[in-house]
């Protein structure tokens, strides 16, 4: 029986152990390249998940992560960053970890095969058919990550699976299936390399898409950005003067007169009355920005018409 390919033998690993350092290195450097290539033939999948989550995020909906191993690190990092990045409150992203809390000191095996347990996290944490859940696993055979969709599913949500070798159940089984094709592993069957490497890059691209679409990206600027700390003030200042004109001075007041909220300082920035109509725009504009310049920018022409 042929293995599946994030187990297979990579042929170019015969005699690994007795090359030079540098000859080492390059193999594994030329395997992750490879490995992120994978991701171009996933592109469609993933703009159709990140559609999903993101109308469920629209909607007052949570995402929810679930993972083992080395995808649960990869689907971390995700989660963990999107509040600070795009501002989507804590309390609407949730990652669900084989091993639980245990598992950012320690990452044990065993737990990865519970699926009841995934089940179990994913009803105590309330799913509903309002929410998405993106399970992750390389091999896309995981119990924990199988149990977590399953659960998902039968309470209606939004499913996406993400694994790394087709026609596996995590992949079959989700509304919204991601194969991430990479070759075998330098090392077999350590899909901490080319495996994660490559459901790291598509889950940048998924959160980042879902981002846009909620309109948290604007240009290419976070524009939804929590500002908390000194680097963050001065990149909002820059965003806010960038986008809206004006000197960065000019843009960090208007930052203080909003509490920080990139969006409704840069509509101060462009003419808004008070930051509380700068928020009734972005609000009639579901909190896109483009739409809300364009609006402020039709109130600020009428005005004019009317006055002359």
């Amino acid at each position: 029986m042929a293995l599946a390919g994030t187990e297979a033998v990579n042929v170019k690993a015969k005699g690994l152990d007795l090359q030079p350092p540098a000859t080492i290195l390059r193999l594994l450097a030329e395997a992750q390249v490879e490995a992120a290539r994978s991701v171009q033939g996933a592109i469609l999948e993933i703009a159709q998940a990140a559609e999903l989550a993101a109308g469920k995020l629209a909607s007052g909906g949570r995402l929810f992560y679930a993972a083992a191993g080395s995808s649960a690190l990869m689907a971390l990092a995700d989660a963990l960053e999107l509040p600070g990045t795009y501002g989507i409150p804590h309390d609407r992203v949730v990652v669900l970890i084989a091993g639980g809390r245990d598992a950012f000191v320690d990452l044990p095996g065993a737990p990865e095969d519970d699926a009841a347990q995934a089940a179990k996290e994913v009803a105590d944490n309330g799913l509903t058919a309002g929410d998405c859940l993106i399970a992750l696993s390389a091999s896309g055979t995981t119990p924990y990550a199988l149990g977590a969709l399953e659960e998902a599913a039968k309470r209606g949500a939004a499913t996406v699976g993400v694994a790394n070798n087709a026609g596996t159940p995590l992949v079959m089984r989700a509304d919204v299936g991601i194969v991430l094709a990479t070759p075998p592993e330098i090392v077999a069957g350590s899909t901490r390399m080319g495996a994660g490497t490559a459901q790291k890059i598509a889950l940048n691209m998924f959160s980042t898409l879902v981002a846009v679409h909620l309109g948290h990206v604007h240009d290419g600027y976070m524009v939804n950005l929590r500002v908390d700390n000194m680097k963050l003030r001065k990149r909002a200042a820059r965003i806010v003067s960038a986008i809206a004109g004006g000197s960065e001075d000019e843009a960090s007041g208007f930052l203080e007169k909003t509490g920080g909220s990139v969006k409704t300082a840069i509509l101060l920035a462009a003419g808004a009355r008070d930051a509380a109509a700068a928020d009734q725009i972005l609000a009639g504009a579901g909190q896109k920005l483009r739409p809300a310049l364009a609006s402020l920018e039709e109130g600020s022409t009428r005005s004019r018409q009317n006055g002359t």
